[in-house]
Formats: structure tokens, sequence, C-alpha cells
């Protein structure tokens, strides 16, 4: 059912002449997150909770950094995509 789905979202190019919209807001907010997970200074956090943990801070950064490589990925899909045809 996904790729039935995909395939017909691929083809469908009528919100495509606002790509350069969509990608405008999307690095808009990509810089929001990772001003908010490496300028911003950090809240003061209870003993115990979620934020206090290390691996709280791990997360986060993977996370942004997954989306970042993956919004990359898709933004540059016309560039190398031809390459595996």
């Amino acid at each position: 059912m996904l790729g039935v789905s995909g395939a017909w979202i691929g083809n469908l190019s009528a919100l495509e002449r606002y790509n350069p919209y969509f990608f405008a807001i999307t690095l808009v907010l990509l810089a929001g997150g990772f001003w908010h997970v490496y300028v911003r200074r950090q809240p003061v956090c209870d003993d115990g909770s979620f934020c206090a943990r290390p691996a709280s801070s791990r997360i986060t950064k993977s996370a942004l950094w997954v989306g970042t490589v993956l919004i990359v990925l898709a933004m540059t899909l016309k560039w190398w995509a031809p390459l595996f045809y």
C-alpha cells in the first residue's frame, strides 16, 4: 500500500512550483532546531527528570542530524537521482 501511494505522490507535480517555498520554510525550521539545540541556553532541569539525563541530549541531536540528512537528500534528489536510472 505504501508503494502505491508513494508512486502516486511521486508523480504529483501540481505542487512542484511551490518547492522553493517549501525548501525555504524547511531550512528556517531546521535553523531554528539547530539554534534550539546548540545555541540556546539550556534550562535548569530537576534531578531525575528526563532533560537532566545526558541521553536526552544525544537523542535530540541524533534526531536533528538524521532529519537534516534526509532533508538534504530530498532537496538534492533531482541532481543525483538520474545517476541511478
